[in-house]
């Protein structure tokens, strides 16, 4: 969806909750309607680019590791919250979840080859806040606006 596009559709809200399919352009329209959101606070372009970014690490982790073994159709719900002080976003799949303490650092250097963990350690360095639940099924991102 075009810049142009999304002007004519209206503002963007500033919270909901959607559940999207393993669906290149559903998980686009999700991320542009809160990118669009976050624009309309007036958020700087490199939290933009935070916000984005790890919202994408955060849907392609759900599909790619909470739903592994599960059809494309099963959805990962997208949940999120846009004011002028802070975006709360929350990523929910259906898969049986894991221990994020468990993935190694991929900055160690024993570590360096092994393609998992970038994604957290990304949005561990953009988010204010990073959090899973109990059962690693539900990962909530903060992001608080600069002063």
């Amino acid at each position: 969806m075009t810049k142009s596009q999304r002007q004519h559709q209206g503002p963007a809200p500033d919270s909901g909750s959607v559940a999207i399919p393993n669906d290149r352009e559903a998980i686009e329209r999700v991320q542009q309607a809160i990118v669009q959101a976050v624009e309309q606070h007036n958020y700087p372009k490199a939290a933009v680019f935070a916000i984005r970014l790890s919202l994408h690490e955060a849907i392609a982790n759900a599909f790619g590791h909470g739903h592994k073994n599960l059809p494309a159709t099963v959805p990962v719900k997208v949940t999120y919250r846009v004011t002028d002080q802070k975006v709360t976003l929350a990523v929910q799949d259906q898969g049986p979840g894991f221990d994020p303490h468990r993935v190694p650092d991929p900055t160690l250097d024993e570590n360096l080859e092994v393609p998992s963990g970038r994604g957290l350690m990304l949005m561990r360095a953009y988010m204010t806040r990073v959090e899973y639940n109990g059962d690693g099924t539900r990962l909530e991102l903060e992001y608080q606006k600069p002063a």
